[in-house]
């Protein structure tokens, strides 16, 4: 999808940041501005928008009680927090209410924008019918997956699992995410199916003598390490 036919929803009650965020995105994005969340919640909910801008908080609403809602719908349009709230403890729950990036005010424009981009961009792969991360391909129509060439015969989960992985290269993975997003778990559970089928995966995916691809992080989860 082309940059220019992607939809910005800005919720912003600061009309002065709301205006500067429009004229800096508006050559690039089709931008619609609210000073409460509702319409940017609704376009998610309908499939137009490419990326949310959400103000943590807003008039007469909490944006970040709107994220847990729209996440608790099973939504995953991405969304960019910013907030003049900047500790460690803020940006932690705005990340784990389902936020995909937290910005802190007042920030440079030049940086807002590039998170805006990196975040229309990976909405842009979600649709691609190819992924590409290091050694691995795959082909998302044909169920094919290979490694420089090598045809990998995976499990349905299998496969579902390693996607989950190739759209996020580099980035750290828990099992709660993985359990939440790859198996539509929305309870705790004792449950060890992550790490049986990721051993599993690691089994196919890494012949004798080549470089191991998901790492295990011990205490945080797993990475797909596709550096050169």
């Amino acid at each position: 999808m082309h940059g220019s036919k992607q939809s910005i929803y800005v919720s912003e009650d600061e009309k002065e940041l709301a205006q500067a965020i429009i004229k800096e995105l508006s050559g690039r994005y089709r931008v619609f501005w609210s000073e409460t969340g509702a319409e940017a919640v609704e376009a998610a909910l309908s499939g137009r928008a490419t990326v949310l801008v959400m103000d943590r908080k807003l008039k007469g609403a909490d944006g970040l009680a709107l994220l847990e809602m729209l996440r608790a719908s099973g939504n995953r349009t991405p969304v960019l927090m910013i907030s003049a709230m900047g500790g460690v403890d803020d940006r932690v729950a705005g990340l784990r209410a389902g936020g995909d990036d937290y910005l802190v005010k007042p920030f440079a424009m030049v940086e807002f924008s590039a998170r805006v981009d990196a975040l229309a961009r990976r909405e842009a792969c979600a649709n691609a019918p190819h992924l590409r991360a290091g050694p691995l391909e795959m082909d998302l129509i044909a169920r094919r997956v290979l490694r420089e060439g090598r045809s990998i015969d995976l499990l349905p989960r299998e496969f579902k699992l390693l996607e989950y992985f190739m759209r996020r290269p580099g980035q750290v993975v828990t099992r709660k995410m993985l359990l939440e997003d790859v198996w539509n778990y929305r309870f705790n559970t004792q449950t060890n199916v992550v790490d049986v089928h990721i051993r599993n995966l690691r089994v196919k995916l890494d012949a004798p003598g080549e470089k191991k691809l998901i790492v295990n992080l011990r205490g945080e989860g797993f990475v797909l390490d596709v550096a050169a």
